[in-house]
Protein backbone atom coordinates (compact mmCIF):
# COMPACT_ATOMS: atom_id res chain seq x y z
CA UNK A 1 0.00 0.00 0.00
CA UNK A 2 1.42 3.38 -1.01
CA UNK A 3 0.80 6.34 1.26
CA UNK A 4 0.07 9.50 -0.70
CA UNK A 5 -1.76 12.70 0.08
CA UNK A 6 -4.58 14.84 -1.21
CA UNK A 7 -3.79 18.47 -0.36
CA UNK A 8 -1.62 17.20 2.49
CA UNK A 9 -4.20 14.78 3.89
CA UNK A 10 -3.07 11.15 4.02
CA UNK A 11 -4.75 8.61 1.75
CA UNK A 12 -3.65 5.19 0.49
CA UNK A 13 -3.58 3.06 -2.62
CA UNK A 14 -4.32 -0.66 -2.78
CA UNK A 15 -0.67 -1.60 -3.36
CA UNK A 16 2.70 -0.66 -4.77
CA UNK A 17 3.46 0.23 -8.38
CA UNK A 18 4.94 -2.46 -10.60
CA UNK A 19 8.73 -2.61 -10.38
CA UNK A 20 11.05 -1.08 -12.96
CA UNK A 21 12.40 -3.97 -15.03
CA UNK A 22 9.21 -6.04 -14.75
CA UNK A 23 6.69 -6.49 -17.56
CA UNK A 24 3.55 -4.37 -17.66
CA UNK A 25 0.53 -6.58 -17.00
CA UNK A 26 -1.91 -6.91 -19.87
CA UNK A 27 -5.03 -4.79 -19.50
CA UNK A 28 -8.50 -4.25 -20.90
CA UNK A 29 -9.45 -0.59 -21.01
CA UNK A 30 -12.28 1.14 -22.85
CA UNK A 31 -11.51 3.49 -25.74
CA UNK A 32 -13.56 6.55 -26.70
CA UNK A 33 -15.55 4.51 -29.23
CA UNK A 34 -16.41 2.01 -26.43
CA UNK A 35 -14.24 -0.72 -27.93
CA UNK A 36 -11.78 -2.50 -25.66
CA UNK A 37 -8.03 -1.99 -25.96
CA UNK A 38 -5.37 -4.24 -24.50
CA UNK A 39 -1.60 -4.05 -24.37
CA UNK A 40 -1.42 -5.90 -27.70
CA UNK A 41 -3.10 -2.92 -29.42
CA UNK A 42 0.14 -1.01 -28.84
CA UNK A 43 2.62 -3.77 -29.76
CA UNK A 44 5.94 -2.46 -31.04
CA UNK A 45 5.44 0.98 -29.47
CA UNK A 46 7.01 2.57 -26.44
CA UNK A 47 4.29 3.73 -24.06
CA UNK A 48 3.92 6.57 -21.62
CA UNK A 49 1.01 5.85 -19.29
CA UNK A 50 -0.29 9.10 -17.81
CA UNK A 51 -2.65 7.86 -15.10
CA UNK A 52 -4.82 10.20 -13.03
CA UNK A 53 -8.07 10.51 -11.02
CA UNK A 54 -10.27 12.56 -13.40
CA UNK A 55 -9.82 14.72 -16.48
CA UNK A 56 -12.29 17.14 -14.89
CA UNK A 57 -9.73 18.42 -12.39
CA UNK A 58 -7.16 21.12 -13.08
CA UNK A 59 -3.99 19.08 -12.53
CA UNK A 60 -5.28 16.08 -14.48
CA UNK A 61 -6.32 18.30 -17.38
CA UNK A 62 -2.90 20.00 -17.31
CA UNK A 63 -1.14 16.63 -17.54
CA UNK A 64 -3.20 15.58 -20.57
CA UNK A 65 -2.44 18.92 -22.26
CA UNK A 66 1.28 18.67 -21.46
CA UNK A 67 1.59 15.10 -22.75
CA UNK A 68 -0.41 15.98 -25.88
CA UNK A 69 2.15 18.74 -26.53
CA UNK A 70 5.09 16.38 -25.95
CA UNK A 71 3.60 13.37 -27.76
CA UNK A 72 3.89 14.84 -31.25
CA UNK A 73 7.69 14.87 -30.97
CA UNK A 74 8.14 11.37 -29.53
CA UNK A 75 9.54 8.70 -31.84
CA UNK A 76 7.61 5.39 -31.94
CA UNK A 77 5.87 6.31 -28.68
CA UNK A 78 2.20 6.46 -27.74
CA UNK A 79 0.92 8.40 -24.74
CA UNK A 80 -2.01 6.70 -23.00
CA UNK A 81 -4.09 8.92 -20.70
CA UNK A 82 -5.86 6.59 -18.29
CA UNK A 83 -8.54 7.39 -15.73
CA UNK A 84 -11.86 6.01 -14.49
CA UNK A 85 -13.72 8.81 -16.30
CA UNK A 86 -16.36 7.67 -18.74
CA UNK A 87 -15.00 7.59 -22.30
CA UNK A 88 -17.54 10.29 -23.19
CA UNK A 89 -15.97 12.71 -20.69
CA UNK A 90 -12.47 11.95 -21.96
CA UNK A 91 -13.57 12.49 -25.55
CA UNK A 92 -15.43 15.70 -24.69
CA UNK A 93 -12.38 17.14 -22.92
CA UNK A 94 -9.91 16.32 -25.68
CA UNK A 95 -12.34 17.46 -28.38
CA UNK A 96 -12.94 20.80 -26.68
CA UNK A 97 -9.19 21.27 -26.18
CA UNK A 98 -8.21 20.09 -29.69
CA UNK A 99 -5.98 17.35 -28.24
CA UNK A 100 -5.30 14.66 -30.82
CA UNK A 101 -1.85 13.28 -29.99
CA UNK A 102 -2.79 11.22 -26.90
CA UNK A 103 -4.95 8.10 -26.57
CA UNK A 104 -7.61 8.14 -23.85
CA UNK A 105 -8.46 4.90 -22.09
CA UNK A 106 -10.96 4.31 -19.30
CA UNK A 107 -10.84 1.85 -16.40
CA UNK A 108 -14.50 2.55 -15.58
CA UNK A 109 -15.89 -0.94 -16.15
CA UNK A 110 -14.33 -2.84 -13.27
CA UNK A 111 -11.27 -0.91 -12.12
CA UNK A 112 -9.04 -3.90 -12.77
CA UNK A 113 -6.22 -1.83 -14.28
CA UNK A 114 -5.91 0.24 -11.09
CA UNK A 115 -6.22 -2.78 -8.84
CA UNK A 116 -3.69 -4.88 -10.77
CA UNK A 117 -1.10 -2.10 -10.82
CA UNK A 118 -1.52 -1.02 -7.19
CA UNK A 119 -2.70 2.49 -7.94
CA UNK A 120 -6.37 2.42 -6.94
CA UNK A 121 -7.14 4.90 -4.15
CA UNK A 122 -8.76 2.97 -1.28
CA UNK A 123 -9.76 5.70 1.19
CA UNK A 124 -10.52 9.39 1.43
CA UNK A 125 -12.77 11.47 -0.83
CA UNK A 126 -11.29 10.03 -4.05
CA UNK A 127 -11.64 6.36 -3.04
CA UNK A 128 -12.16 4.17 -6.09
CA UNK A 129 -10.33 6.50 -8.50
CA UNK A 130 -6.79 6.07 -9.80
CA UNK A 131 -3.87 7.86 -8.18
CA UNK A 132 -1.57 10.13 -10.19
CA UNK A 133 1.08 7.87 -11.70
CA UNK A 134 3.45 7.75 -14.65
CA UNK A 135 4.65 4.46 -16.09
CA UNK A 136 6.98 4.30 -19.10
CA UNK A 137 7.28 1.04 -21.01
CA UNK A 138 9.65 0.00 -23.81
CA UNK A 139 8.60 -1.77 -27.03
CA UNK A 140 8.81 -5.17 -25.30
CA UNK A 141 6.51 -4.16 -22.44
CA UNK A 142 9.32 -3.78 -19.90
CA UNK A 143 8.77 -1.00 -17.39
CA UNK A 144 11.52 1.62 -17.62
CA UNK A 145 10.17 4.24 -15.20
CA UNK A 146 7.46 4.70 -12.60
CA UNK A 147 6.38 7.67 -10.54
CA UNK A 148 3.73 7.68 -7.84
CA UNK A 149 3.11 11.42 -7.36
CA UNK A 150 3.22 12.13 -3.62
CA UNK A 151 0.33 14.58 -3.50
CA UNK A 152 -2.46 14.11 -6.02
CA UNK A 153 -2.75 17.86 -6.65
CA UNK A 154 0.88 18.00 -7.89
CA UNK A 155 1.89 17.44 -11.50
CA UNK A 156 4.18 14.52 -12.34
CA UNK A 157 7.82 14.89 -13.36
CA UNK A 158 7.30 14.99 -17.13
CA UNK A 159 10.96 15.43 -18.00
CA UNK A 160 12.17 12.50 -15.88
CA UNK A 161 9.61 10.19 -17.50
CA UNK A 162 10.43 11.30 -21.03
CA UNK A 163 14.19 11.12 -20.41
CA UNK A 164 14.08 7.30 -20.27
CA UNK A 165 12.71 7.09 -23.81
Amino acid sequence: MASITLKGNAINTNGELPKVGSKLADFKLVQNDLSVASLSNFAGKKLVLNIFPSVDTGTCAASVRKFNEKAAGLNNTTVLCISRDLPFAQQRFCGAEGLTDVVNLSDFVDGSFGTTNGLKIVDGPLAGLLSRVLIVVDVDGTILYTEQVGDIVDEPNYEAALAVL
